[in-house]
């Protein structure tokens, strides 16, 4: 009798105590819900005041495609991973609390790869705003020269640009690419053969010409008085394929290509 009394007496302590832990846990539970709706309204009126939407307007004004660009709310992307941090590490606190070791131990391995995909996310959105400024760059300098093809290359050189940082960023977030690049490689290095032979050879001519022009523009002024075969004139303008002289007989138009081929004597 006074055995089941003890044993009686063991199980209405224990069940007190798992009674108390279970009570604790809730009330963890509550208290550290209402914290993380506070932090996170906090957290809201921060990013607003530095403008953390400007820079998801940034974001979304890169066009990946023709005529496509991206739909990024940045403040809703932090305050969601906030949120579910927060809720991890009180998930593991109520965990611990309950003798739950094993959901704390593998929600806490969660938690330690939450950095690395941080920064994986931090590497792609920089590597991003630089492809973009490369695009620009080299669409605006095809512009500045009035050559065609400027659109196709600069997207190419993004596209390029774009699959070389996405693949450094999934191996940031500890994902094997080994396969991705290879086969990328290969697509990338068979295209871009083809596309420089095709450029290299299309493009002789027009590449000439430019050089010829800056070399014409580096030896000659405007004003400056010229004798070119049986041609006397005054320049009095050098344009990207030609240059046009004053002479006693009226305006003349010669090819920059005869100019640096031929002979031209400057007078004084």
């Amino acid at each position: 009798m006074e055995t089941l009394t003890k044993y009686k007496d063991m199980a209405m302590e224990n069940f007190s105590t798992v009674g108390i832990n279970i009570l604790k846990a809730l009330l963890v539970l509550l208290f550290g819900w209402l914290f993380i709706k506070l932090l996170l309204m906090v957290l809201k009126k921060s990013l607003k005041l530095l403008k953390v939407d400007d820079l998801g307007q940034k974001i979304n004004d890169i066009e990946i495609f023709e005529g496509k660009k991206l739909n990024v709310n940045l403040t809703k992307v932090i305050l969601k991973f906030v949120k579910w941090a927060l809720l991890l590490i009180l998930i593991i606190i109520v965990s611990e609390m309950l003798g739950m070791t094993i959901i704390s131990e593998e929600i806490g391995k969660l938690i330690g790869y939450l950095p690395q995909l941080l920064s994986a996310a931090a590497i792609f959105i920089i590597g991003l705003f630089i492809a973009n400024f490369v695009k620009k760059s080299i669409h605006t300098f095809f512009k500045s020269f009035e050559l065609s093809g400027g659109k196709i290359i600069s997207q190419l050189v993004f596209f390029i640009m774009l699959s070389i940082i996405s693949i450094t960023a999934l191996n940031q977030a500890g994902v094997n690419t080994d396969i991705i690049t290879n086969n990328v490689t290969l697509i990338f290095g068979a295209f871009l053969g083809a596309f420089a032979l095709a450029l290299g050879l299309g493009s002789r001519d027009v590449i000439s010409d430019l050089l010829k022009t800056y070399y014409t523009r580096r030896t000659y002024e405007i004003g400056m008085k010229i004798k070119y075969k049986d041609v006397e004139g005054e320049i009095i303008a050098i344009g990207d394929l030609s240059m046009t002289l004053k002479t006693l007989n009226g305006t003349l138009v010669v090819p920059i290509k005869d100019i640096v081929e031929n002979q031209v004597e400057i007078q004084g």
